[in-house]
């Protein structure tokens, strides 16, 4: 069996190579050295590494489809995804400056983006309460050079300062996740929340805390997949409670012969351009008792 181990075609052979290196392939694969602990960590490690950052491409997507499919992004908190935004966008730039393997934070990158679409869709798709008179195309705008400015800044600054921001993504974590809980709690209901996204994320910061202890061993990065596996916990359980609790949030916020926002808006742009014509209604015919015959009685006197 080892001979045919070491004889496998080259091009397998590098890839091999290239995930665990040459040491653990030369144990594990062309010598079937199953007892050799280390090399079987490392490679469990690299294994659900690269894993996690397959899944962390499209983690968020079936969030993303939610709203596209509603157009509506009920249930969801600016606040809470910009802050999860900055914290990922610090740790893929903390871990590339610092030549981490990409297996240990790819998945950050991917996150970053596609949290960074959301956070737009979010402002596209408004709530009554994030409505504004200056309307939907400047707010974008803005959020939009501001993605890009916080990208090349945390590309260009100095990596002592991104020590300290990278300290600062457990506060940021924290922060983010608040405002969603909250959010949660106040309305009994998840709204658009993506319960993949949420298993997913329990699912990737377990598997993180292993991976960065074998492999990288920072105990800041450590800890910020702790605090993250924490609250995603805390979603989850929300998530339990709540489930189908949407549907009946919309019926208990709208009394009764009261119309919402949104109807009052298209009801007043159906009626622009309309003239009402007020019709007075005639009054009903009076009525005459009459015999089906058409004869008339009279009481005769003697």
């Amino acid at each position: 069996m080892t001979a045919i181990m070491q004889n496998l075609p080259k091009f397998i052979s590098d890839i091999g190579i290239s995930i665990i290196g040459d040491k653990c392939y030369s144990s594990l694969v062309e010598n079937l050295n199953v007892g050799d602990v280390d090399c079987l960590k490392y490679s469990l490690s690299k294994g659900l590494g690269i894993g996690i950052v397959v899944g962390g491409s499209i983690m968020k997507v079936p969030q993303l489809l939610l709203i596209l499919g509603g157009r509506s992004a009920r249930g969801l908190s600016l606040p809470a995804y910009v802050l999860e935004t900055l914290a990922y966008a610090i740790t893929a730039a903390y871990s590339y400056r610092n030549e981490f393997p990409f297996s240990t934070y790819g998945e950050n990158l991917f996150l970053t983006i596609q949290n960074t679409i959301i956070t737009l869709l979010i402002i596209y798709f408004p709530t009554p309460s994030l409505r504004n008179v200056q309307g939907v195309g400047p707010q974008l705008a803005i959020a939009s050079a501001a993605s890009v400015a916080s990208a090349v800044t945390l590309y260009i600054l100095p990596k002592d300062i991104l020590s300290l921001l990278q300290m600062a993504t457990l506060p940021l974590s924290l922060f983010s996740k608040l405002p969603q809980i909250t959010q949660n709690a106040r309305a009994q209901s998840t709204g658009q929340l993506s319960a993949f996204a949420v298993i997913s994320q329990i699912v990737g910061c377990l598997a993180r805390l292993f991976t960065t202890a074998t492999e990288v061993g920072d105990l800041i990065v450590t800890a910020g997949f702790a605090l993250a596996l924490v609250l995603n916990l805390v979603l989850g359980v929300q998530m339990w409670i709540y489930w189908g609790n949407e549907q009946r949030e919309d019926f208990e916020k709208t009394q009764i012969g009261t119309l919402s926002e949104k109807e009052k808006e298209d009801w007043a742009s159906e009626r622009q351009g309309r003239v009402d014509v007020v019709v007075t209604p005639k009054s009903p015919a009076p009525r005459h008792n009459a015999s089906p015959s058409g004869r008339k009685w009279a009481r005769k006197i003697d």
